[in-house]
C-alpha cells in the first residue's frame, strides 16, 4: 500500500546571511544561536510562505524565494496589510503550489516581503515570512516547506518555574472508555529496553526529514538502532533493533533532565544553545505496550505507519493536540499541564498514548495527524476509520521530588512546559509479528 505524501522541498545548503544578521537591532553576535529552524508538527503547509503565524514584518526581504516563486518578495497590499505581499513572487507554472499571491506570510504582517533580496532560500509556498521580525525565515520554521537553511536568532524562554510543579494528589482521575461486550481486552508488549546504548540525537525524521537538530531537543530512542534525521522506510527496514522478536520499529521521545547536574553528553553545546540544560536521565523502565479497543476488535497496523502524539509546541499553539499525561507510579491520577511531585518511593511517569483509528489507506499525512485519529469517549472510531492496536508508552524515572529540579527537553521558546510532552513512532514490525500482536489483543491475552 502506497503512502500519500505532502509536498516537501528540502534545501540542504545553509545560506549564511551575515550582513543581514548583524543588522538586527543591537543584537550581539555571541548572543545569536545559529541553528536550523525546527518543523512544527502541528503547522500545516504554508499557504503563502513562511508560517501561519507571521509577525508584523513577515518576510522583509532576506529570503524572498527565488527558487519557489519569484525574485521579488512582493509589495504590501495597501488595502489588506495582513496579506503580507500580495504580489509575492510569480507562480511557477509547473507547480502552482510555489509562489502565489501571499508571498510574505499567511498572516503576513505589514511589510510582508517588499523586496525579496537573495531569495534562494524561499519557502515552498512563497516568500519566507517571519513570525517575529521577518528577516530570516520563521521562528517556528517549516522545514518540510524548504526553509531549513536560514540562520536566525533563537529566543530561549526561561523555564520551568516553581508553579509548573504540584503534588500528584492535585491531579485528575484518568478517564477510560467503558468497555463494551465486544471489546478487545488483550495486550502485546514489545520489549525494547530503556535506551541502555544511549542512542540520542536532536533529529526527527518524521516532521523534519533530512535535517540535523531538526527537533532542537534531544530524543531517547528504543527499537531501531539507525534512527536519525535521515531515516527512511528502507533504511529502518535494513537496520538492527533493541527490541525482542526483531521488532524494528522506532520509538522516541524527548529526554528528561536533572537540571542542576552537568550535561556530559556529546550534544551538550547544542543543547545549551537551545535552552536544554542538565544531566540526561534515562528511564528506569520503558514499556511499549499495544492495547485493544473498547468497542471491538483491532486490525493490523500497516508496516511503515508513522504516528505522532502530543504537541511539542503546545505552550504557544494551544492545547488542541496536547496529549501529555504525567503521573506517579502507584497513583491513578494524572496531570496534563503540571509536573508531578511524587511521594517517597514513587517514580515520575509519563504516559504517551497514540491515535488508534486508521483511515485504512495512508501510512502518513502532510501534518502527520489526519491519517489517524483518537477514538471518541466511548471508544468508537469515527466513520471511515478502523481500530488498530493502541500504542501506549509508559516511561518511569527516579527524579527529585522538588520544584524546578527536573524538566523535559523542549523547543527553545516552549520553556520546558510539561504540556509539550510528545512522542513519535514508526511501525517496522515484521508483518507476522504484528499479526501475532493483533491475535493476542483480540483474544484477550497478555503477550
Amino acid at each position: 500500500m502506497g503512502r500519500k505524501k505532502g509536498i516537501a522541498v528540502v534545501i540542504p545548503a545553509l545560506l549564511l546571511l551575515a550582513s543581514a544578521t548583524e543588522a538586527q537591532a543591537g543584537a550581539a553576535p555571541e548572543a545569536r544561536l545559529s541553528a536550523v529552524v525546527a518543523a512544527d508538527p502541528t503547522d500545516p503547509p504554508d499557504q503563502g510562505g513562511g508560517d501561519q503565524n507571521g509577525g508584523q514584518n513577515g518576510g522583509a526581504g532576506q529570503n524572498g524565494g527565488q527558487n519557489t516563486g519569484g525574485q521579488n518578495g512582493g509589495q504590501v497590499d495597501p488595502n489588506d496589510p495582513n496579506n503580507g505581499g500580495q504580489n509575492g513572487g510569480q507562480v511557477d507554472p509547473n507547480d502552482p503550489n510555489n509562489g502565489g499571491q501571499n508571498g510574505g506570510d499567511q498572516n503576513g504582517g505589514q511589510n510582508g516581503g517588499q523586496n525579496g533580496q537573495n531569495g534562494q532560500n524561499g519557502d515552498q509556498n512563497g516568500q519566507n515570512g517571519d513570525q517575529n521580525n521577518g528577516q530570516n525565515g520563521d521562528q517556528n520554521g517549516d522545514q518540510n516547506n524548504g526553509n531549513q537553511g536560514d540562520e536566525q536568532q533563537q529566543e530561549v524562554k526561561e523555564g520551568p518555574v516553581a508553579a509548573d510543579f504540584v503534588p500528584i494528589q492535585q491531579g485528575q482521575a484518568k478517564a477510560e472508555a467503558q468497555e463494551g461486550q465486544n471489546a478487545s481486552t488483550g495486550s502485546f508488549t514489545s520489549r525494547c529496553g530503556t535506551n541502555e546504548n544511549e542512542h540520542h540525537n536532536p533529529d526527527n525524521f518524521i516532521v523534519a526529514p533530512g535535517v540535523q537538530n531538526g527537533a532542537h531537543h534531544i530524543h531517547d530512542y528504543v527499537g531501531n538502532l539507525s534512527t536519525d534525521g535521515f531515516s527512511t522506510d528502507e533504511s529502518l527496514a535494513a537496520a538492527g533493533t533493541t527490541c525482542a522478536q526483531n521488532d524494528q520499529s522506532t520509538y522516541f521521545w524527548p529526554v528528561m533532565r536533572v537540571r542542576n547536574q552537568q550535561d556530559n553528553s556529546n550534544q551538550a553545546q547544542q543543547s545549551t544553545a537551545d535552552g536544554n540544560v542538565g544531566r540526561i536521565v534515562a528511564p528506569v523502565q520503558a514499556s511499549m505496550t499495544f492495547k485493544g479497543n473498547a468497542q471491538g476488535d483491532v486490525t493490523a497496523m500497516p508496516r511503515f505507519l508513522r504516528m505522532i502524539t502530543g504537541d511539542a509546541k503546545a505552550g504557544t499553539n494551544g492545547t488542541a493536540n496536547a496529549r501529555a499525561q504525567w503521573t506517579c507510579s502507584g497513583e491513578d491520577r494524572v496531570l496534563t499541564d503540571k509536573y508531578p511531585l511524587c511521594p517517597g518511593g514513587s517514580q515520575v511517569q509519563r504516559v504517551l498514548e497514540f491515535p488508534s483509528c486508521w483511515d485504512g489507506q495512508n501510512t502518513d499525512s502532510a501534518n502527520h495527524r489526519t491519517h489517524v485519529s483518537f477514538p471518541d469517549e466511548q471508544g468508537n472510531c469515527q466513520q471511515g476509520t478502523q481500530a488498530i492496536p493502541k500504542l501506549e508508552m509508559t516511561l518511569s524515572y527516579n527524579l527529585p521530588a522538588q520544584p524546578v529540579a527536573f524538566a523535559v527537553d523542549s523547543f527553545p521558546e516552549q520553556g520546558h512546559a510539561p504540556v509539550t510532552d510528545h512522542a513519535d513512532f514508526e511501525n517496522v514490525m515484521p508483518e507476522g509479528l504484528m499479526q501475532q500482536a493483533v491475535n493476542c489483543i483480540n483474544s484477550g491475552r497478555t503477550c
